[in-house]
């Protein structure tokens, strides 16, 4: 059921997500990756606006890997106006960071993140954290079905 719903990974840095992704094969997770590299694309995505006006160019996620510290807009800011909007806000949202910074992980969770994740710094271990993510979030949890806007509810 979850398998369709595409995963959003919203990270800068190119050899992260070449990790992640490479994870997420291995692990054989077979929805699909889109990726954002910063904050303010990742709010056009989701808000679909911009260089995503359309459900097409935009499906809507089943699930937000959120990078902390994106250049521009940052990922505690794309959090708090994804849980502000309340066509957004079931999606569930895991932050992915190298801070662990205790305050960081407090605002995280006080402005509604699902979980928060340390990103590992081996292969190893950043596979069997996308094992266990997909076994978790992909076969167990019940997502959400695409959250609609008013506009796709009336269609």
């Amino acid at each position: 059921m979850n398998s369709a719903l595409p995963v959003l990974v919203v990270e800068d840095n190119d050899e992260d997500f070449d990790m992640l992704q490479l994870a997420f094969q291995a692990a054989a997770v077979p929805n699909p990756l889109v990726r954002c590299s910063d904050g303010e694309e990742t709010l056009e995505y989701l808000f679909r606006r911009g260089r995503y006006p359309s459900a097409e160019q935009a499906p809507r996620p089943g699930l937000v890997l959120l990078d902390l510290n994106l250049p521009g807009v940052d990922g505690r800011q794309v959090l708090e106006q994804v849980k502000a909007d309340p066509v957004l806000r079931g999606i569930p949202v895991i932050v992915f960071s190298t801070s662990d910074n205790p305050k960081d992980v407090q605002s995280c969770y006080q402005s509604g993140v699902s979980a928060y994740l340390l990103k590992p710094v081996d292969l190893e271990r950043f596979e069997r954290m996308v094992r266990l993510l997909k076994e978790f979030y992909l076969e167990f949890v019940v997502l959400p079905e695409g959250p609609q806007s008013r506009e796709e509810r009336r269609r």
